[in-house]
This record gives C-alpha cells, structure tokens and sequence, in this order.
C-alpha cells in the first residue's frame, strides 16, 4: 500500500493560524469599504502582560474576599475575617498568605450581572465575564448546552492578542492548562468574530505530572523531521485553499513574514525556553505548590516575563476523587453546591492563597508587578444564603451572578483599595455598581487599548466593544 505522505505533514488551520498570527488587526488587508473610521488616540498602556486567573465554577465572594460577619448566621458561615497588611481590609481566615499581600490587591466588590435575560448557568456566566458582552437569546435557549459559535464576540484575551504587536517569537495569547469545558465547549474562550487566528493557544497540564506540559499547536507531527518541514514548497501544499487565497490577497512579503513567524515559534530555543517549567528553581517552584495548578501559574509568570501579551491560567481540578469524597458536588473546582465550607478550607482556599501570594511576591521580586496586570475572576459568585436545595447541599451555596467580586493587582493597579461595595447580605450590589463590560474595559485601558475597531474575514468592519467603561479610580 502506498504511503500518503501529506497525511503526515498536515497542519491544521487552526493551529497554523494560532501559531503564526496572521489576522485582520494586524496586517494590512485589501480595503472593502470606501472609508474607513479613523482610530482612536493611543492610550498609553500601564501594563505589557495580563495573568487571568480563572477560578473555574464561581468562586464564593462572601467565604474569601466580600465576608459579611455581620450577617445572619445562614449567610455568613462558618468562616471568620481576619485583618490584613492593609488597614480596613479583611479576608478570610483561609487567606492568611494573601492577607500579607493586599498592598498590591484592588477588590472590586460590586460586579453585577443582570440574570432576567439569561439563565443563572456557567455558560452564560463564563460568556458574559470573558468577553463582556451580556449573553444573547440563545444561552436562554440551549442552556448549558450552547456551544461556541463562529459569531460569538471574542474573548478579551482575543481582542488584546488582536491589537498588539506581534511578539517576535512567543505566541499572542496562551490559556493552560486546559480550556473550559462544562457538559460542552464554552463560547467565550475564542477569538470567534475576529477569526482564528487569534484564539488562544492551548498547553496542556498534567495532574499526575505537574511539571509536564504539552502543545500539540507547536508540535511537529510523528515522522515529521524539521529539515522536511522547512520546505517552503511542503509547507505550502499542506495549507488549505483558504490560507492559499489570503496569501494572493497580501503582499508576498507580508505572507512570508508571518510564515517565518510561525517557523520560530515551533523550532525557536527561546520559545522552549518559556516553555520549560522545569528550568525554575526547585525553590520557586515550591514557593507556588505541588499541583498543576501551581504550576500553571508559574508557568503564566514566565511566559509574561517573556513577554506574551496575555496568559489564562484556568483553574483544574487536582483530585477528583478528593472533590466526591469531600461532597463538592460541582461540575467546577468552585462549584460548591454540596460541602461548600470543607470544600474550600481543606482543598481550594489553601491551594489558591499559596499560589496567587507567591504570584504576587514573585513579580514584586523581579520587577514585573509594575508591568503585569493580574485578574482573578470567574463566571459568577455563590449565594450568600447558605443551603442548595437543587443538589441537597444543606451547606452549600448555589449559583449568583447577580454579584461577585473581582480582583485585580499590579500593572498600574494602585494596591490596598476596595472598589464598590455589596449590600448587607452580600446578595446585591450596592455602591459603584459595574458590569463584566467595565472589568473588560478596565483590562483593556492597562493594556492601552481604547481602539475598538476590527474587520471580519469577509471584510466587514465591527466595533469590538461599545459598551462599558475602565474603572480608572483603580489606577
């Protein structure tokens, strides 16, 4: 039988797209309008890199950073305050290496998210809180069980990777170690609208082996040595008719540019380099955790300090096993509709106090807080009255996205603040009330981006973003 060798060297679109970052934001495309709309002023950035630490599940905003010892005994909980580094600010008892950090921590207490036009679900959440765009009519629809779909709006790590300058040899956009996935792929996570080539690129982490981590987008296929690969001529055979007719739509020059691009992200040493976690001092490793999920998030540091614009680091659960034994009871690590209080004092409060202060002293240490904007956010909070009649959790709290906190530290953030307030009980936003729109903004207005518009495939130009404002107080 005789062999097919194009089966062998095939490349995907997506993943050659992802790698080399060719895109409609950042070359110089053939003009499909008689005018077009002149761009915004440049906003001078106070960040070159974003950490989004995603706290897969909803994270409970009155057990960690909005308590309320105040309240009734069936809101409150078990867990108690306790003062920290910054005068006026608590946290709970099971943040004790976080509550040294507050210096450079900004709380926003008062994000809001309006459930009358979407179900109070992870789908519409995680929409909502990583695109800023309010969940359409069909997430009512479909449910959970809505799907990305082409015309989605892009995930704000898409739109960064959209208008900044291609790194020279680092990828635009990485999300590890792994992409969300409740019951099905989430919208949200993807470039969608902006094509593409400006989804984020996936590395994958291992629970058994924290310190391994692959990339199947920069990973050569079986049999595929790099001497057969560096053909210009293989290489052109295995791109679809697609890539073929942007190619006769660009400058020869310009294609062969973004095509070297993806060249040195596959075979460049400085790209193995960022990639390798294991080069990190057994110290500093330690300093973060054990776990994948430590791991990530150093892993996040070092492709930042080498410059990628943007890093997601999705929470992943460390042992499932341990997740069912404790009654978690959630489709997320956050989740906590079973035992919300032995969830989070025994396995995700500690994990995530160890890590996200060792971010925090890190970037201080090696004069990256300054320039490293970090956001730790997920898709909802947790009902401040405690009992899950859905799933029989006596202490667990169900679903809220009607308020939650979001936290925000370094790049140009001024440290040791709180923005907004909930109400007594923690149900409702009271005081400076924003909406996932704002933090969106907030992250593009460190980033230097007040530019909104982009152009779709098909040449049509579309504003990226018209609603929301960047919380500027924070800065």
């Amino acid at each position: 039988m005789a062999c097919n060798h194009s089966e062998h060297l095939a490349i995907d679109r997506r993943n050659f797209l992802v790698a080399s970052g060719v895109g409609f934001c950042g070359l110089q495309l053939p003009s499909f309008s008689n005018a077009a709309p002149s761009p915004a002023p440049q906003l001078r950035p106070t960040a070159k890199s974003t950490i989004l630490i995603w706290l897969d599940g909803g994270a409970s905003q009155i057990d960690t950073w909005d308590m309320k010892p105040d309240a009734p005994l069936n809101y409150r909980g078990e867990f108690q305050p306790i003062q920290t580094s910054t005068p006026g600010i608590v946290l709970c008892e099971h943040l004790p290496r976080l509550a040294r950090q507050t210096n450079h921590l900004a709380i926003v207490r008062s994000v809001g998210q309006d459930v009358r036009s979407s179900p109070n679900n992870h789908t519409s959440g995680i929409y909502y809180n990583l695109t800023g765009h309010p969940p359409d009519p069909s997430f009512t629809v479909l449910g959970e069980n809505r799907v990305p779909l082409a015309d989605d709006w892009p995930f704000i790590g898409s739109v960064v990777a959209c208008k900044k300058n291609l790194h020279p040899y680092l990828p635009q956009l990485v999300t590890l170690p792994r992409k969300l996935h409740v019951i099905t792929d989430k919208g949200g996570q993807y470039a969608a609208r902006l094509g593409k080539q400006f989804d984020p690129l996936i590395i994958h982490g291992s629970r058994d082996v924290p310190l391994q981590f692959t990339t199947p987008a920069l990973q050569l296929p079986q049999d595929v040595t790099v001497g057969r690969l560096n053909d210009r001529r293989q290489l052109l055979r295995q791109i679809s008719g697609t890539e073929r007719a942007l190619e006769q739509s660009l400058s020869m020059n310009d294609y062969n540019k973004h095509q070297q691009r993806a060249f040195s992200l596959l075979f460049s040493k400085q790209t193995k380099r960022a990639f390798d976690i294991a080069a990190e001092p057994e110290s500093v490793r330690n300093k973060y955790g054990k776990g994948v999920n430590a791991m990530s998030l150093l892993m996040a540091r070092r492709l930042v300090e080498a410059g990628v614009p943007f890093v997601t680091m999705i929470w992943k659960k460390e042992d499932p096993e341990l997740h069912k034994k404790k009654f978690c009871n959630g489709v997320g690590s956050w989740d906590t509709h079973g035992k919300n209080f032995p969830c989070l004092k025994d396995i995700l409060l500690p994990n995530f106090d160890q890590m996200f202060a060792a971010l925090l002293e890190d970037l201080s240490d090696r004069g990256l807080i300054d320039e490293t904007l970090v956001v730790v956010t997920s898709e909802m909070g947790r009902m401040p009255r405690i009992g899950d009649k859905r799933v029989g959790g006596a202490s667990g709290r169900d679903h809220w996205r009607q308020c939650m906190s979001v936290l925000f530290a370094g790049g140009g953030i001024r440290g040791g603040q709180v923005y907004g307030s909930s109400d007594r009980l923690g149900e409702f936003p009271n005081e400076q009330e924003v909406s996932p729109a704002d933090i969106a903004k907030t992250i593009y207005y460190a980033m230097g981006i007040n530019d909104f518009t982009a152009t779709k495939p098909n040449g049509q130009q579309f504003n990226l973003m018209e609603e929301g404002r960047p919380i500027t107080e924070l800065f």
